[in-house]
């Protein structure tokens, strides 16, 4: 078997156990939040398990799962060269990609959730086959408090709870529990120990073998009419809401200042 280099990565942790790859989202310093760098470790490491892995394990750190998109970047208007993502340097176009092959790889792929979840991050967990998570996480999309929405979370978003919550819970911008995200069907399961939650989880979901579970994803993804057919417009919307110096302006004063959009000047 090939070996994946884990060291080389500054966003995320990777391990190997017996076929499962775990990759922890690990930017503590920046609230585990989104960033260029992340999504193209995350997309590197989902690379490497589509061949090797039969289960992959999307995990964040204790206090925060993944908290949504790094606003520091966007305000520092950092630049790596793609502009397909609305603000200059904006992940967004891969990020989508990335969820797409958490959806579709050739691996069953479960988010364990056991810290806080917001906006982008919400989208890692909607774009995974099982969700899992501790019984004191919350949800939230907070874009629309912003000016901006969230475009590429949305069809993964409703795919899993329908278009109805969907729009109930991006409108509202309010977090909401992880028994609420269990009702909505955006979380399989919660427990009080989410590690032994997981660990019951797998237990059943090594017995799989990778070519039948490869089979079948492939055959998800042919019947998919809305991951694939969104993508366009989703990039596209990122690209018009990032592009709205009204928005910019709104952000960089958040990171400047910690105001929010409502409080005064």
């Amino acid at each position: 078997m090939a070996v994946l280099n884990a060291a080389g990565y500054d966003t995320v942790k990777v391990r190997f156990e017996n076929e499962i790859c775990f990759l922890q989202l690990h930017r503590p310093e920046a609230g585990n939040t989104i960033s260029t760098r992340l999504v193209e470790e995350c997309t590197d490491v989902v690379r490497f398990a589509e061949e090797h892995a039969k289960i992959l394990v999307l995990e964040g750190l204790p206090e925060v799962f993944c908290w949504g998109a790094d606003f520091g970047e966007i305000a520092a208007g950092e630049d790596d060269g793609d502009s397909d993502g609305g603000y200059e340097g904006s992940p967004a176009t891969d990020l989508y990609d990335l969820w797409l092959s958490l959806a579709f790889g050739s691996f069953v792929s479960v988010a364990h959730v056991r810290g806080k979840v917001n906006a982008g991050g919400v989208g890692f967990v909607a774009a995974c086959d099982i969700v899992l998570c501790a019984d004191t996480v919350t949800f939230s999309l907070s874009e629309m408090l912003f000016g901006l929405m969230p475009a590429c979370v949305l069809p993964f978003l409703i795919r899993k709870v329908g278009l109805a919550k969907a729009n109930f819970i991006t409108l509202m911008t309010q977090p909401f529990t992880a028994e609420q995200a269990v009702n909505w069907h955006l979380v399989d399961a919660c427990a009080d120990s989410s590690d032994n939650l997981l660990r019951r989880h797998l237990l059943r979901l090594r017995y799989l073998p990778k070519t039948g579970t490869a089979r079948y994803k492939h055959y998800l993804r042919e019947l998919d009419d809305l991951l694939l057919p969104s993508r366009d417009k989703a990039v596209a919307a990122n690209r018009e809401v990032f592009s709205d110096q009204e928005n910019l302006r709104k952000i960089e004063r958040y990171v400047n200042t910690g105001q929010f959009p409502w409080e005064g000047e």
